[in-house]
C-alpha cells in the first residue's frame, strides 16, 4: 500500500474534495429535491462518502483513499442515468460536476502518489 505524505498542495487537493462531498452532501436541501427521490439519496450517501475519505487523506493519501474516490466520482457522475434522475436538470448538473471532479482530484493524487516527485536541492 503505496503513501504519500501530504504537502500544501495535497492538502489543498483533499480540502476541496471535502467541500465537494459535503456540496453534493447538501445538495438535496439547496436544490429542493424530494427526499425521497433516488437523487436525494445518492448524494447524501456518496456526498457523505466522499467527504470522509477526503478527511482521511488530510493527513496522509493511501492509494485505498483516492482509488475509491476515484470511484465514487465516476459513479457520482453517471449516477443521473443509473439511477434514473437524468431528467432532473439541476440534481443531473451537480452530480455530473463533482462527480468528474472528485474523479480528477482523486486521479491527479494517485499520479503523485506512483510518480516520484523531482528532489529539490
Amino acid at each position: 500500500m503505496r503513501t504519500i505524505e501530504n504537502r500544501t498542495e495535497d492538502v489543498v487537493l483533499n480540502v476541496l474534495n471535502v467541500f465537494l462531498g459535503v456540496a453534493l452532501f447538501l445538495a438535496p436541501w439547496y436544490l429542493g429535491l424530494a427526499t425521497e427521490s433516488a437523487a436525494a439519496r445518492n448524494a447524501w450517501i456518496c456526498g457523505g462518502a466522499i467527504a470522509v475519505i477526503a478527511v482521511l487523506a488530510l493527513n496522509k493519501a493511501y492509494e485505498w483513499e483516492e482509488y475509491l474516490n476515484v470511484a465514487l466520482g465516476l459513479w457520482v457522475a453517471v449516477s443521473p442515468w443509473a439511477l434514473g434522475f437524468a431528467d432532473v436538470q439541476y440534481a443531473m448538473g451537480i452530480h455530473v460536476v463533482v462527480g468528474l471532479a472528485v474523479a480528477a482530484i482523486a486521479g491527479i493524487e494517485l499520479r503523485q502518489i506512483h510518480i516520484p516527485r523531482a528532489r529539490s536541492i
